[in-house]
């Protein structure tokens, strides 16, 4: 099927509570029939999950926020136009199959599905289990991500099972799991930042990509940590801008100014902490002249830094994607833990360090197994007395459980190789646009032998496919989600899904029963699905097993680990607050991590002078294929852009809106030119939202963290000049064919 898929396209607000938003008309499939009501249930977007009612009447949807604790009566201009992705012109509401025409055309579901079963029978009998994969996303509730770990490694018997969330959290999570013992974005409630003397962002701006989270943070002196003045950055006491690629040598340079002036919290470091000695010895190295001379940051600034947070009776160091997509993002992160962890303030209620988890269930999502090494509960697949565990509540043999296989850009990267899956089924990510070095993650879809995506609307890689699945999506479906601070959220269904379209556990039901797995062991009602999550929890260090949808519904505010009480599973209040007494390392100690810093993959040379950064922009979310959707997002945030320092356009002669080529080792993107005089003279920023010849990662690196195996998408070297030839810049609602 792969040599027809490269020739062919698939058929086909602001901050405020004073308004209501509503979709207009209906146009997809059966929408127009669907039911009305209203219904609570939380935003399709980001890890804050905002909570939101929703009510459908006379064919339109209406939403207004809640006084959920997260929002606390906000919603972002996302948020405000959510309503108009379960109307977009274009959804998915039939099966789509490739034929022998190359063409996609509609099927019906159990032509589709026998399809995808057969050819992936023939695939793994040929050359066995591993040369089928499967890629899920950070956006799937708790059920799917479950269930898709479970299908892969029973129904399928693959170890080549990896997940979007690989690209967004993975170095965090690595850090925060080796200095506490376990890793939670948040391991305290959102609210606790409203009470803040001090908050050091690194790497985060929340202002654009969380916006209701600027609510807890008013309080609060600010100090940013960012290559760009960032929105976050503009009101900020103090902004910190490093070169691109160098948040870690500043790191060890906050650290080593906290110890030699005397900052650090000597008792706390005695009773919980360990490993100081180490650590130091790294960052004795890194005077703050020196650090100075490879980030650019004055010392006088460092040293502000310092003194607001030690001086500062409640403090937290939160760190973002601008700290940990690097290939030494894992290390980046210890070394900002380290900062907190000298001045005593993680495990301290009014104080701690944190992650700024970015997709709607990051958190949940990489609990619970379709991360390449781990099992549900967060146990480690390596683990026997886990492997042990889960099999039995899946009702198989520990043995025939595969191993940890490969890293979510490695997985792809490997796709129709020798020794590399030959199908891949693709459930809620679009990696043609969000991979790093794109162009080759294309290619290599394109030379699958089966490419299946589940999806809502046509994608960029739903359009590549063999065999297109339509979904549901957020308030079609039941389910659970768990935000950034551990809490478990109940997502409710107001309408049916338009036309044919089926959950993504029926999808995965139906696969599973044709490959001859009892249907029993695949069950596609979600909760049912949760009932068997809670026991593969149980005992792991995400327990759920004390968590009902009973409880949820009737508003318990449930954070994890709420382990199961014997006699009375509803006992355990759940745990909004981690490590008070104890970190969850056996000797109850936390552990400073021994880092020195160095270079990224890349640095400026002659051919390539210019630092680039990625990330997002207020109107956009993730790789685009929903927000690029809502008219009033894509007016917003229309097509692909590049700021520029004005002496930097100058230099290369670009001027403001100006088409612009920017270029890397591994290919080119086009951008509009927007000149932005506060940015560092040797760095341009492209938002990575959009497709076609506008997408960011056409020149983003794929150097790996050696631990966490997070991409460096935060820093490559590139050239900036005018666009050699007119500019198509991809329009905001357009998924275009990709071709080798």
């Amino acid at each position: 099927m792969s040599d027809l898929r490269r020739t062919t396209t698939a058929t086909e607000a602001h901050e405020g509570t004073a308004a209501t938003a509503t979709t207009g008309t209906e146009t997809a499939g059966n929408a127009g029939a669907r039911a009305s009501g209203t219904v609570t249930t939380h935003c399709p977007y980001c890890a804050l999950q905002c909570g939101t009612r929703l009510t459908r009447r006379d064919g339109r949807t209406a939403v207004e926020p809640t006084p959920f604790p997260v929002n606390r009566g906000g919603l972002c201009q996302k948020g405000w136009t959510a309503p108009a992705l379960l109307d977009t012109p274009g959804r998915l509401t039939r099966p789509l199959v490739r034929g022998a025409d190359g063409r996609l055309a509609p099927a019906t579901w159990e032509s589709a599905l026998d399809t995808v079963a057969a050819r992936l029978q023939e695939i793994r009998a040929a050359h066995g289990p591993d040369a089928v994969g499967v890629f899920g996303g950070g956006g799937l509730t708790n059920e799917k991500a479950y269930q898709l770990g479970k299908f892969a490694r029973v129904a399928l018997g693959t170890s080549q099972i990896d997940y979007n969330g690989r690209f967004c959290m993975s170095s965090a999570a690595a850090a925060g799991s080796a200095a506490f013992g376990l890793d939670r974005g948040l391991p305290f409630p959102v609210t606790d930042l409203g009470g803040a003397d001090v908050i050091l962002l690194a790497g985060a701006n929340p202002a654009e990509t969380m916006p209701p989270l600027m609510r807890h943070l008013t309080g609060a002196q600010l100090i940013v940590i960012d290559p760009r003045r960032t929105a976050t950055a503009e009101g900020a006491a103090l902004h910190l801008q490093p070169a691109p690629g160098t948040d870690l040598a500043l790191a060890l340079g906050l650290f080593h100014l906290a110890v030699v002036e005397g900052r650090t919290d000597q008792g706390y470091l005695n009773k919980r902490t360990t490993g100081f000695d180490a650590a130091w010895a790294r960052a004795a190295a890194w005077w703050p002249e020196r650090v100075e001379r490879v980030t650019g940051v004055p010392v006088a600034e460092m040293r502000e830094a310092v003194r607001l947070l030690a001086g500062a009776e409640r403090a937290y160091v939160l760190t973002g994607r601008g700290a940990e997509q690097h290939s030494k993002g894992t290390d980046t992160v210890a070394a900002f833990i380290n900062l907190a962890l000298s001045l005593g303030l993680p495990g301290r209620e009014g104080s701690g360090y944190g992650c700024l988890t970015g997709q709607g269930n990051g958190q949940g999502g990489r609990e619970h197994g379709q991360k390449a090494d781990q099992l549900p509960g967060y146990r480690m697949l390596t683990d026997p007395a886990a492997r042990a565990h889960v099999a039995g509540v899946w009702g198989v043999d520990p043995d025939a459980l595969p191993g940890p296989g490969r890293s979510a850009y490695e997985l792809l990267d490997a796709l129709g190789t020798g020794g590399g899956p030959r199908a891949l089924l693709v459930f809620g990510s679009n990696p043609v646009v969000s991979a790093p070095h794109a162009a080759r993650i294309a290619d290599r879809l394109n030379s699958l032998d089966l490419l299946v995506v589940a999806d809502f609307v046509p994608s960029e890689t739903a359009r590549t496919a063999d065999v297109v699945l339509p979904v549901t999506q957020w308030a079609e479906e039941e389910g659970t989600m768990t935000n950034l601070e551990g809490r478990v959220l109940r997502r409710r269904r107001l309408l049916p899904p338009p036309g044919e379209a089926r959950s993504d556990l029926e999808v995965l039901h139906g696969l599973a029963v044709r490959l001859g797995q009892p249907a029993h062991r695949f069950p596609a009602a979600p909760r049912e699905v949760f009932e068997e999550l809670r026991r593969a929890s149980r005992g792991g260090p995400a327990d759920y097993s004390g968590i009902s949808w009973e409880r949820l519904d009737a508003g318990e505010a449930l954070h994890w680990p709420c382990p199961a009480t014997a006699g009375d599973e509803a006992a355990h209040p759940g745990t909004p607050r981690l490590f008070l007494d104890a970190f969850a390392h056996p000797d109850g100690l936390a552990r400073f991590a021994e880092v020195e810093h160095r270079d990224g993959a890349e640095t400026p040379d002659a051919a390539f002078p210019l630092y680039a950064t990625t990330g997002r922009v207020l109107a956009q979310y993730q790789s685009g294929a929903q927000t690029r959707r809502v008219p009033e997002l894509a007016a917003a945030a229309p097509e692909a852009f590049v700021e520029v320092h004005p002496d930097t356009a100058a230099r290369y002669g670009l001027a403001d809106g100006d088409a612009a080529e920017v270029s890397s080792a591994r290919g080119s993107t086009l951008a509009r030119v927007r000149l932005v005089p506060s940015l560092r003279a040797d760095t341009v920023f492209l938002p990575f939202h959009f497709a076609g010849a506008g997408r960011a990662n056409l020149i983003t690196s794929p150097a790996l963290d050696p631990r966490s195996r997070m991409p460096e998408f935060k820093v490559c070297a590139v050239r900036i000049g005018p666009a050699p030839r007119p500019a198509p810049l991809a329009a905001p609602g357009t998924a275009e064919a990709v071709r080798p």
